[in-house]
C-alpha cells in the first residue's frame, strides 16, 4: 500500500509541474496575441490605401489589361499554405491542412496539376511526408514577422502566375475571429477580380507618371504580396489564439487530474491507516 501511495504522490507532483508549464505558456501566448492583433490591425490601412489606388486606376482607365486580371484555362494551380513552426496549438495546423487536402482532392487528379508554397515547418513536413510538390518554403518565423521574412515566397508565388507557370493562386490560412475561433480559409488570390466596379462614392483624383498602366504594372504585384502578408499576420494571431486556448484547456485538465489523484491518495491513505489500526487492535486482542 505504501508503494501505491508513493506512486500516486509522484504522479501528482509530475502533473503539478506540467500544470505550471502550461499555465506559463498560456500567459505568454496571451501576451503575444495582443501584439499580433495590433500588427494585423496596423497593416490594414496600408492595404486599404493600396487597394484604393489600384481600384482608382482600374476604374479610371478604360480597357486596361494586366496579366493579374487575366483569366485563362487552368492547367496548373498554386496553393500558398500558412502553418506554424511548432505544435501545442490545438487544431490550428490540422484544420487548415485538412481543408487544403480536401480542396486538392476535389480539384485535382494528379500532383502534376498543382504546386504548393508553404510557410511553417508543420505544413512543410506534412506535405513532404505525402510526397506532394512543395516548390518553395519558409520556416522559423518569429511571432512578430516582418514582410521581409516572407518576401521571397510571396514574390515567387506571384511571379509564377505572371509567367503563366500557374494559372490560379489560392492562399490558405486560418482567419482570426477571436481567441476561441479560427476559421480555415482557402481564398483565390489570383487572378484578381476586376476592380472597375469596386469604387463607390467620391474618390480622389490621381495623376500617374509615366502612365496608369505603368503604375499598375508595379502596384498589382505589390498589392498581391501585401494580401499574402496580411493573411500571414491573421494566421499568426490565429496561431497564438489557438495556443492560448489549448494551453488553458491543458491547465484545466491538469487541475482536474490533480484533484482526482488527491482524492484517490486520501482514500488510499485512509484505508491504509484503517488497516493498521485493525491490525493493532487484532494484535492487542490476541495478547489479552
Amino acid at each position: 500500500m505504501a508503494r501505491g501511495l508513493r506512486e500516486i504522490k509522484r504522479q501528482i507532483k509530475s502533473i503539478q509541474g506540467t500544470k505550471q508549464i502550461t499555465k506559463a505558456m498560456e500567459m505568454v501566448a496571451a501576451s503575444k496575441l495582443r501584439k499580433a492583433q495590433e500588427m494585423a490591425q496596423h497593416a490594414r490601412p496600408y492595404s486599404d490605401k493600396l487597394k484604393e489606388v489600384v481600384s482608382s486606376i482600374a476604374s479610371g482607365t478604360k480597357g486596361i489589361k494586366h496579366p493579374m486580371f487575366e483569366k485563362r484555362p487552368v492547367k496548373k494551380t498554386g496553393y500558398l499554405v500558412i502553418t506554424s513552426d511548432r505544435g501545442l496549438a490545438g487544431g490550428y495546423n490540422a484544420n487548415i491542412l485538412k481543408k487544403v487536402m480536401t480542396t486538392i482532392k476535389e480539384k485535382h487528379k494528379s500532383t502534376d496539376e498543382y504546386v504548393i508554397f508553404v510557410i511553417g515547418r508543420k505544413g512543410r513536413d506534412y506535405f513532404r511526408r505525402r510526397e506532394m510538390p512543395v516548390v518553395k518554403e519558409v520556416t522559423d518565423l518569429s511571432d512578430t514577422p516582418s514582410f521581409s521574412d516572407i518576401k521571397s515566397i510571396a514574390y515567387a508565388a506571384v511571379r509564377q502566375f505572371e509567367d503563366s507557370q500557374i494559372d490560379e493562386l489560392f492562399i490558405c490560412y486560418n482567419r482570426f475571429v477571436n481567441a476561441l475561433t479560427q476559421v480555415p480559409e482557402v481564398d483565390q488570390l489570383l487572378p484578381m477580380e476586376s476592380m472597375e466596379s469596386q469604387t463607390t462614392g467620391v474618390t480622389a483624383s490621381y495623376e500617374y507618371e509615366p502612365s496608369p498602366e505603368g503604375v499598375l504594372e508595379v502596384l498589382l504585384p505589390r498589392y498581391a504580396e501585401t494580401l499574402i502578408f496580411s493573411a500571414l499576420l491573421d494566421g499568426k494571431a490565429s496561431e497564438l489564439g489557438a495556443k492560448m486556448t489549448a494551453m488553458g484547456a491543458a491547465t484545466k485538465n491538469a487541475s482536474k487530474l490533480i484533484g482526482d489523484l488527491t482524492l484517490t491518495y486520501n482514500r488510499a491513505r485512509q484505508a491504509a491507516i484503517t488497516q493498521e489500526i485493525s491490525e493493532i487492535v487484532a494484535g492487542a486482542n490476541a495478547q489479552a
